[in-house]
């Protein structure tokens, strides 16, 4: 073939460290916003991004010519930057080391801008942890139970 083609989509999700609860209400738009523009610096297109306090959902389509790994590593380090940059009151703002990222097929994709959209509604229900162990057992990752949070 001479040329590639793709559409992937990938549903990243981490949370603050220890899980805490740093991402207030009066800044998360801000933090949505710019980790959307991360995104498009480095030729992804941030299809949503949202959460709660104390985590993250981004769902993104990328050339497959970026790892998810690699990808993370951008958003986590450049928001972080950020974050410590624009909120002095946040100077010690860390993401977890770990993350989840699930593919999404384009068929699901609005399914799953719908449900980064309504964070705050789901976690009235639901704690991020067992969010979390949700997405894991509903896309078929292995996991050991010691070592998904930290």
């Amino acid at each position: 073939m001479a040329n590639t083609y793709s559409n992937l989509f990938y549903h990243i999700v981490f949370s603050t460290k220890g899980r805490k609860n740093l991402i207030d209400r009066d800044i998360e738009q801000r933090v949505w916003a710019y980790i959307g523009g991360i995104a498009g610096h480095h030729e992804i297109v941030a299809v949503q991004v949202g959460g709660i306090e104390n985590h993250i959902h981004v769902l993104i389509m990328a050339k497959p010519k970026f790892a998810p790994s690699q990808i993370v590593q951008w958003i986590k380090g450049e928001s972080s930057r950020w974050i410590h940059e624009t909120f002095p009151n946040l100077r010690s703002f860390e993401w977890q080391d770990g993350f989840g990222v699930f593919s999404v097929s384009k068929s699901n994709v609005p399914e799953v801008v719908e449900y980064i959209k309504n964070q705050r509604e789901h976690h009235a229900k639901q704690t991020f942890e067992d969010e979390y162990v949700s997405l894991l057992r509903l896309h078929g990752v292995d996991y050991d139970e010691r070592y998904v949070f930290d």
